[in-house]
């Protein structure tokens, strides 16, 4: 497998625990980017160009981001050049949920368990048996007992995407690019090795894909619309893929009354490669789905208040409220904001859960916040809470504003003295 580097990131919107069936939508990306810095423009490839855009979460993964030494030193100090993009753009949208490198990043939404892994299998026209023997063992390797997650199998979503690298089979250079040409996609499915695969591997067919209506997203002439010109010539292909898998529903006994099985349904709303942007070998490919679901948890873990007004002269109070299941640890912490986080680290101020606990009674606690030596901003704030045994943000606030004390103190005389 050639060296590569991974980055996954999940944006999503505050998602509301009220509404009777939740549907979110989810905009997937994957990229194989070929170490190139990102373009000027992602508003095509973000949907930010579509005037009633509706995303709740999006999912970017790309590949082959530079991984020499001095990128990888750079990546330790500072945000690498993709990461800060995509933060810059999505964050007046929403909130970070999750920002990770590797391969796999699991959460639960509303109960249910998703997920993400993307992926760099082995290249070339050859090497298709190596390809599956690394698609099943990346299954393999996705291990949660340590925070008491079940097996990937058992997850209710799994969205599965990357350059996975199938290639087109018997087919000449010649017929392939033809019916390119003439938009024949269909000519080319039935020796895609992965469509092949998937009759064979019954594992493999459990994944679903979208139709491949699009041209072969491989190999492309750098900064053109041209498919491969160079000595090697090498044949188009859609390596560039975006599967996804439901859970598997037990099979009742014949004489045993079947349980409901849970509402979770994920629609495909489009699946479509950008043939814009120029600056990988690879054009990237998007797939965006709507998910109705039947909540399974009505609240979240946790539920932030900032108690009264909130000034920077005052040592102020925070309320929470903890559903009966969840257990807090003395390694919890709340941090305070500013809305368009980038990371979690990037609070402005944060306190320890118990070592600022002032209350505690019938399942709500108070802590007290010193906020005196937060500079004045007009910017709004927002809570987050910490598990330190979840690894995960559980609670996040409305956001709000603090006000400095001496306007505070303009705006109450100002009351007290009516305009005439």
């Amino acid at each position: 497998m050639e060296m590569s580097c991974f980055r996954t990131e999940v944006r999503m919107k505050s998602l509301q625990f009220s509404a009777p069936l939740p549907t979110p939508s989810i905009h997937v990306v994957t990229w194989n980017v070929a170490s190139a810095a990102p373009p000027l423009d992602l508003s095509d490839l973000l949907q930010l160009n579509k005037e009633n855009l509706s995303v709740d979460m999006y999912v970017i993964g790309l590949q082959e981001m530079n991984c020499g030494i001095m990128s990888l030193l750079s990546d330790t100090a500072f945000e690498d050049p993709w990461s800060s993009f995509f933060m810059d753009v999505l964050s007046p949208l929403t909130f970070v949920k999750g920002n990770k490198g590797g391969i796999n990043i699991c959460l639960k939404l509303y109960g249910y368990y998703v997920s993400i892994i993307n992926c760099h299998l082995p290249p070339h026209m050859a090497n298709n048996d190596q390809r599956l023997q690394h698609f099943d063992r990346i299954l393999e390797m996705q291990n949660f007992e340590e925070q008491n997650i079940p097996n990937i199998l058992d997850h209710d979503l799994i969205l599965w995407f990357g350059d996975m690298n199938f290639r087109i089979e018997d087919f000449g250079l010649h017929f392939v690019r033809e019916s390119i040409k003439n938009r024949c996609y269909s000519d080319l499915w039935e020796k895609d090795q992965l469509s092949i695969a998937k009759k064979h591997d019954p594992l493999l067919r459990e994944f679903q894909e979208g139709p491949l209506l699009f041209p072969p997203t491989y190999k492309f002439d750098k900064n053109s619309n041209n498919y491969d010109t160079s000595e090697k010539k090498r044949k188009p292909a859609w390596t560039d893929r975006i599967l996804w898998r439901l859970k598997r529903q037990p099979q009742a006994h014949p004489h045993t009354p079947r349980l409901p099985a849970p509402h979770f349904c994920l629609t495909l709303r489009s699946y479509v490669s950008h043939m814009v942007y120029c600056i990988s070998d690879h054009k990237p490919v998007t797939s965006t789905f709507d998910l109705e679901l039947k909540p399974l948890v009505s609240a979240p873990l946790i539920t932030l208040i900032p108690e009264g007004l909130w000034t920077m002269e005052n040592d102020m109070l925070i309320s929470y409220s903890l559903t009966p299941d969840f257990l807090s640890s003395p390694w919890d912490w709340i941090g305070l904001y500013k809305v368009g986080l980038r990371h979690i680290n990037d609070y402005v101020s944060y306190v320890w859960v118990r070592d600022n606990q002032v209350s505690f009674n019938d399942g709500l606690s108070q802590v007290y916040f010193n906020v005196s030596n937060i500079p004045e901003t007009e910017d709004q704030f927002l809570l987050c809470y910490y598990s330190n045994s979840l690894h995960s943000v559980v609670g996040i606030s409305k956001p709000f504003k603090i006000q400095p004390g001496s306007s505070l103190a303009e705006d109450l005389l100002g009351e007290a003295q009516p305009h005439i």
